[in-house]
């Protein structure tokens, strides 16, 4: 059985709301040229396809060229998917690698990109069908409608504006805010957000850790299907007694249809 319908409902951005792959891809060959120049000026046959289909594993942005880095050393896809918490962690030391860094390149190179040409910047952006105009309905109702994401706040608002949704700064919790998901909302709870509260995630991992905190019991936890999750994740999230399996089609139905 659902949980009552929510009072506060908190969506990450990317894999939930908007589908940015195709910028995601450009940001990091960017990155990823910086980092090391000696590479080819355009990406390898193949390149951008693999990434799309491995993006399930970044967790935060500062990964990305290293996912680009696997690829191109030859890391299988199996391997990458299965074991990327290892892999990754053999390309940061093996090439003296710095995520700080790696993060603030990316953030870098994106924020030159919106300075120089923001139309193309937004243009590699979509959002998901339906979803715009229910962020519209949403706010035109008593819900308290935030933003959690592991994206800069900055980009998220630029991306809200093209949709025509006022969404004010203060809801969207960016990585800028530095502070983990399941952390931000802790810190719901105790400044007492109003209740219930729902999360819609499409990183499985980060579900699981919302789950095993013995204090975020109460909140509502949904895996948004249609993200940058895998069969898997979406098999195991099926079967779990608290995660819930949340279709795209569902998103824009009444919260008694999520479940």
């Amino acid at each position: 059985m659902l949980p009552n319908a929510p009072q506060t409902l908190a969506l990450d951005f990317d894999g939930v709301l908007c589908d940015g792959l195709l910028e995601y891809f450009q940001t990091s060959w960017r990155a990823y040229r910086q980092t090391w120049p000696t590479s080819t000026p355009t990406p390898p046959d193949r390149l951008a396809e693999t990434f799309y289909r491995l993006r399930p594993v970044v967790g935060s942005g500062w990964e990305m060229p290293v996912l680009l880095r696997a690829i191109i050393k030859g890391f299988s896809e199996a391997d990458i998917m299965q074991q990327w918490q290892i892999v990754r962690t053999r390309i940061v030391a093996d090439e003296d690698l710095n995520p700080k860094i790696l993060g603030l390149r990316v953030d870098t190179i994106r924020d030159q990109w919106i300075a120089e040409d923001l139309t193309v910047w937004l243009g590699v952006h979509r959002f998901y069908p339906g979803v715009s105009q229910q962020l519209q309905q949403w706010l035109n109702t008593d819900l308290n409608l935030l933003i959690i994401t592991t994206k800069e706040s900055r980009f998220v608002q630029k991306l809200l504006e093209r949709e025509n949704i006022p969404l004010p700064s203060d809801r969207i919790f960016g990585k800028d805010r530095q502070f983990p998901k399941a952390e931000t909302l802790r810190n719901l709870q105790k400044q007492q957000s109003p209740a219930p509260i729902w999360f819609v995630e499409d990183l499985l991992s980060t579900l699981e850790t919302v789950k095993s905190q013995s204090d975020l019991q109460e909140i509502g936890l949904f895996l948004a299907d249609w993200g940058y999750n895998t069969a898997s994740d979406r098999q195991l999230a099926a079967k779990d007694n608290r995660i819930r399996l949340l279709l795209l089609n569902q998103f824009s139905q009444p919260f008694s249809d999520w479940g």
